[in-house]
């Protein structure tokens, strides 16, 4: 199945997104999935991430054989502004941590003639 994001159109206080569904064999088929901007604000969510939010929906939407009318709620919202904090903290765990600095020279060789030579 290959889901092409269309475009959008506004509507009050929602967005339709819209999108073709090309399956082998079968005719393009086009779906829209509706989402109201509050959720966006709400969960602190930028818009440009709906269409691919969207996009997600009607995956999920198509795989479970959902033919009716599609709409991006706020458990959907909430469950990929959970799984983007989730996929941020275990980034920031893996970073490198920032190395130890060497341990000081013993003074033997801080005094060595050759370690300050021309001082």
């Amino acid at each position: 199945m290959d889901i092409r994001y269309l475009g959008f159109q506004q509507r009050q206080n929602s967005r339709a997104y819209q999108f073709d569904v090309r399956d082998k064999g079968q005719p393009t088929r086009q779906f829209t999935v509706t989402a109201d901007l509050d959720l966006f604000r709400i969960h602190g969510l930028g818009i440009q991430e709906g269409p691919g939010l969207s996009g997600n929906k009607l995956a999920a939407d198509l795989e479970k054989g959902w033919e009716g009318e599609h709409e991006l709620t706020g458990a959907d919202v909430r469950a990929f502004v959970d799984n983007k904090s989730l996929a941020e903290a275990h980034r920031a765990e893996m970073r490198k941590k920032p190395r130890a600095r060497p341990a000081p020279l013993p003074d033997a060789e801080q005094k060595s003639p050759w370690r300050n030579f021309g001082i």
